[in-house]
């Protein structure tokens, strides 16, 4: 097996939860192939490069084997190799979100029924 449609290899090293998924993220353009847009049905090959957007979230990896069937994860691991400067980005990424998230106070308990009503006239109060 030399070439596999992109959107098996996909579903396969479980980037989607089905083929279906997969192919809907490649025609919204969420996924890249040598920094080319693509179909579905275009094959992909061992050296490739796929760029794959997860909002917020970009992998950039390596296909390193091909496979047209799911496997376990621990096997679905070896289809492909992500780029050491994908990996450093999305971990940048991640210390932003939980710092912003630490900064960001959340309340101690939810609003009751009172309290509600004051938050939903206080929001309206523009729209009359």
């Amino acid at each position: 097996m030399d070439k596999v449609r992109i959107d098996k290899w996909l579903w396969a090293a479980r980037f989607y939860k089905t083929r279906a998924m997969a192919t809907e993220a490649i025609n919204g353009g969420h996924v890249h192939l040598n920094g080319q847009r693509i179909k579905p049905s275009r094959t992909v090959s061992t050296g490739d490069e796929i760029s794959i957007t997860k909002a917020p979230y970009t992998f950039v990896i390596e296909v390193k084997m091909l496979s047209e069937k799911r496997g376990s994860a621990s096997i679905a691991q070896t289809l492909y190799e992500e780029t050491p400067d994908s990996q450093a980005k999305r971990e940048a990424l991640r210390q932003e979100q939980r710092l912003q998230a630490a900064n960001s106070p959340s309340p101690k308990k939810r609003p009751d029924k009172q309290q509600r009503r004051k938050i939903i006239r206080f929001k309206n109060i523009n729209e009359v």
